[in-house]
């Protein structure tokens, strides 16, 4: 048997190294805070007249988003940041990191969302001038152009611990239930509310000022061409006929493709589709599928009122509902272990329904059922987007205090504002589509030498390292990049 301790053999520690600094990685997305102008606008957010703190509030607030980016889950993760100043410069303590949260009120998180609003414009500017345009949302084949598509969804994150409005949720853990909003153009988060455990998920008035704020952060060129998504669970008549108001603004086209209920009025409806109505589903890559195993059509018709035989005219399943909306059902062969309805059970099909207000006349795909279905499916994506912000700080609220997790809640947003930015402004290749969790390892927590010589600091980064031609450049794109005018 070989000696398989023989590369250790020689190996000492000792603690006393000199010029080696750590999460060099770390330095881009810091820079890519106040190269922005982040930091600077939430200086002016937190700013209070006749207090001069020792270390600036909007410093200490994008400190936090960076040490989230970074990993951190905790306040006192802090110190990864505060025990490098050689690298970092002085950096704010636990206490006035807690002091800092815990004195965002609601004011100063409107002024806080209106500095990030403000900061995503000229990042938005700067995306276009490196890509040409805002990245398109994918779909099937094809993609959705100008559209900017904002996704809806709600998430468990559970408490073990005595914590301020915690409670049972409907999964049957204890815990908080926020409610998120993503950009699935540039997968940037833009906003959060923090509830209760017991939230409805289908409570009008969250959805209602969550969507707002989202929309809020979008820059004002970019929200005259919207499409936003959510599930079965959000989708309410409040809220549809909320999104269907926001077309009354000339020149603002603003769609919505949600989950809707399978419901009796429904099923009544599927019975009534002629065999030969079922239209091929989109395959991911655009190609239809076998109508043996799937299929879509469009239900409006036959939910609408319409002439019965024997009768003038029948109730319209659809009522109180907007008038342009449209429903559509997918059907498909249900996989191995499927939760299925009795009416899914007979028929021997799994159905999933949709709600939308685009037109058959719209230009170009986007009237085809197919494509309409296949446009609502990818609001799955929603859940990657939810599973990567809870690997950046939403998954665990530090305090028992409601406001200050609310307002970390905010620093989580920021963090993952960062990590899109990065990856839309620093990076290419594989690691421009990689997840927090590959960054992290490939080039955040990467270890380098502080050199110092010439006035200047100069970071050696080890060329054995696999990426450093990868750091190198990301570090310096966002050093380099243009701040706001």
């Amino acid at each position: 048997m070989g000696n398989f301790n023989g590369w250790a053999g020689d190996l000492r520690v000792e603690v006393g190294g000199h010029g080696i600094v750590s999460h060099t990685g770390s330095v881009a997305v810091r820079a890519l805070a106040d190269r922005s102008g982040l930091t600077g606008r939430l200086s002016c957010a937190t700013a209070r007249r006749g207090f001069e703190p020792v270390h600036d509030r909007g410093r200490v607030l994008t400190d936090t988003a960076v040490m989230i980016a970074d990993g951190g889950r905790v306040l006192s993760d802090l110190a990864v940041l505060r025990d490098q100043a050689e690298l970092f410069g002085p950096v704010a303590s636990d206490p006035t990191l807690w002091r800092t949260l815990n004195a965002v009120d609601g004011l100063t998180r409107d002024k806080i969302a209106t500095a990030r609003a403000k900061t995503r414009v000229h990042v938005w500017n700067l995306i276009r001038q490196r890509h040409g345009a805002i990245p398109a949302a994918k779909v099937a084949d094809a993609d959705l152009g100008k559209t900017i598509v904002v996704r809806l969804d709600a998430s468990i994150v559970p408490a073990h611990s005595e914590k301020a409005m915690a409670a049972g949720t409907f999964k049957g853990s204890w815990g908080h239930h926020p409610l998120t909003a993503w950009c699935d153009n540039t997968q940037e988060c833009l906003a959060v509310k923090l509830r209760p455990g017991n939230a409805g998920s289908n409570t009008v008035t969250d959805h209602l000022e969550v969507l707002t704020a989202a929309i809020n952060q979008i820059p004002a060129s970019h929200r005259r061409d919207l499409l936003i998504t959510c599930d079965g669970a959000g989708a309410t008549k409040d809220l549809l006929t909320h999104i269907t108001t926001l077309n009354a603004t000339p020149g603002r086209r603003v769609h919505y493709s949600v989950g809707f209920d399978l419901d009796e009025r429904a099923r009544t409806a599927i019975r009534a589709v002629p065999r030969t109505a079922w239209q091929h589903v989109l395959n991911t890559d655009g190609t239809p599928r076998d109508l043996k195993d799937a299929g879509v059509v469009e239900l409006t018709s036959l939910l609408r009122e319409r002439p019965q035989p024997g009768s003038k005219t029948s109730p319209d399943a659809l009522k109180g509902w907007p008038d342009d909306m449209r429903i559509i059902v997918r059907r498909e062969r249900p996989h191995a272990g499927a939760q299925l309805s009795l009416f899914e059970e007979t028929d021997g099909w799994r159905y999933q329904l949709l709600a939308t207000n685009t037109p058959l006349r719209s230009r170009g795909r986007l009237g085809q059922i197919a494509f309409l279905e296949a446009r609502h499916r990818v609001h799955a994506r929603v859940e990657d987007r939810i599973r990567t912000g809870k690997a950046t700080g939403l998954n665990h609220l530090p305090s028992k205090s409601f406001d200050l997790n609310q307002a970390w809640l905010l620093a989580v947003g920021m963090a993952c504002d960062l990590l899109a930015w990065l990856r839309l402004l620093c990076l290419s290749g594989d690691l421009a589509a990689a997840e927090p969790k590959t960054l992290r390892y490939r080039l955040l927590h990467t270890a380098a030498r502080l050199v110092r010589g010439q006035r200047r600091r100069t970071i050696r980064i080890p060329a054995t390292w696999p990426w450093a031609d990868d750091l190198q450049a990301c570090l310096t794109a966002a050093l380099s990049l243009p701040p706001p005018n």
